[in-house]
């Protein structure tokens, strides 16, 4: 493996270690709303890395959830689909890292903007879809007010994750004006 892979890969695996840890900063309103602020390194990551490297960070980022001890278990398919596939599916934000770097480099600071938000809806949508899926099979029992699982699970799903895709893009943005090199790669020269 060449040392630039081997830096992907650990860069990715801290970004893993980063997200989970502010994963554990309370931001849950109830048992079904949260706003997860490990959206924002794992989003940066992709940026600066793409959709592949995206995906295995993300993955990280579920299996660590088993380490700390953060996971709820109902059953293997439910852990399948809320720790692996959702977290690994945050690394489509990754789609985004050419554009946004064009972008960037052109110092269109207004289409930038734009697809900043684009990238964390994208993200965050990819994953939140997959918890929106497990709160209908899994967690409609659950539902409150007398809501139908879908309902329940699009609006605690949907709300979660829109609200972590606006907290993602405005911490983004933030990042990117201020230092554009943490999403940019630096050009090799040869």
């Amino acid at each position: 493996m060449s040392r630039v892979k081997l830096r992907v890969w650990l860069e990715g695996a801290i970004v893993a270690a980063l997200a989970i840890v502010l994963s554990m900063v309370p931001t849950n309103i109830g048992s079904s709303f949260t706003i997860s602020l490990g959206m924002i390194p794992m989003t940066i990551y992709c940026l600066r890395r793409g959709f592949k490297a995206g995906l295995f960070s993300g993955l990280m980022w579920g299996l660590l959830h088993f380490l700390v001890g953060n996971v709820v278990f109902l059953s293997v398919s439910q852990v399948l689909i809320e720790y692996l596939i959702a977290f690994a599916f945050s690394g489509f934000a990754g789609l985004m890292m050419a554009p946004v770097q064009k972008s960037l480099k052109e110092k269109r600071f207004l289409k930038t903007s734009g697809l900043l938000l684009v990238t964390s809806l994208i993200g965050c949508t990819a994953r939140f879809f997959w918890h929106f899926i497990a709160g209908v099979i899994f967690w409609g029992q659950y539902a409150l007010w007398g809501m139908n699982p879908w309902q329940f699970s699009f609006v605690m799903n949907g709300g979660s994750g829109l609200a972590t895709a606006l907290v993602t893009f405005i911490v983004i943005l933030l990042v990117v004006q201020t230092y554009p090199k943490a999403v940019l790669l630096e050009d090799k020269k040869s």
